[in-house]
């Protein structure tokens, strides 16, 4: 994809105001601090576009960005700081979790992780969950720019164990200061993308919309001892 224009689109805190055009959706979402704004910058191109919080895990909505008038990024709140009080993580959980099971969920989940730190509980816990509902996933190592090249590959070995990922489809390697990885997360943008027929709006149906987010790509990830309707703790 070749980015020609994009804007800030809505912010939603109910599902009420989560679009419902049926523009293909890619989700980014990870721990606080973890790079997500940088990230989403450096892929369109408009620095300051996605703005961090002064405050880390202090986001409350779901911002989406519409790129090139027919796809939007979504830019979900980070989860796992540990002064958020509980009553919010759990308003965010209810949010977020509203977004991902509805008919208009992600067509791709982006989940960041820091490369620098081993994934933790809760990260492992998303990508269950996002297994176990069958809703396409790309797992990312930020700020790969901070570890040299002989440190990187133990931590992408030590990423995929920790995630439980298939050893052919281990975890990316990216930098938004470099844009070391860049090109490879927009192949898999690209699919993803057109996988979605952009012109008509999806309407709600009976298995909540599990149909257009499902991907041959990770179909043999779900695992049946997993079930469907955990939930994050985030």
């Amino acid at each position: 994809m070749i980015v020609t224009s994009c804007g800030f689109k809505t912010s939603a805190q109910s599902a009420d105001r989560f679009p419902r055009d049926g523009f293909p959706q890619i989700a980014f979402m990870g721990r606080s601090n973890v790079g997500k704004s940088s990230l989403i910058n450096r892929l369109l191109g408009r620095k300051g576009l996605a703005r961090t919080s002064k405050t880390p895990g202090r986001t409350r909505a779901i911002h989406f960005y519409l790129v090139n008038g027919r796809a939007y990024f979504v830019d979900l709140p980070g989860y796992g700081w540990a002064r958020v009080p509980r009553p919010m993580r759990e308003e965010w959980k209810g949010l977020v979790e509203s977004y991902l099971e509805g008919p208009f969920g992600p067509d791709l989940a982006i989940v960041l992780a820091d490369s620098r730190h081993e994934p933790t509980a809760l990260d492992r816990e998303l990508v269950d969950w996002l297994r176990a509902t069958r809703v396409p996933y790309e797992v990312l190592l930020t700020k790969a720019d901070k570890l040299s090249r002989g440190a990187l590959a133990p931590a992408a070995r030590q990423a995929a164990a920790t995630l439980g990922l298939p050893v052919d489809r281990p975890p990316l390697p990216i930098s938004a200061v470099t844009g070391d990885g860049v090109p490879a997360l927009w192949r898999v943008i690209d699919d993803a993308c057109s996988r979605r027929q952009p012109s008509k709006a999806v309407p709600p149906s009976d298995d909540g919309g599990a149909l257009h987010r499902r991907s041959p790509r990770h179909e043999t990830l779900t695992t049946p001892d997993t079930p469907a309707s955990r939930r994050m703790r985030l």
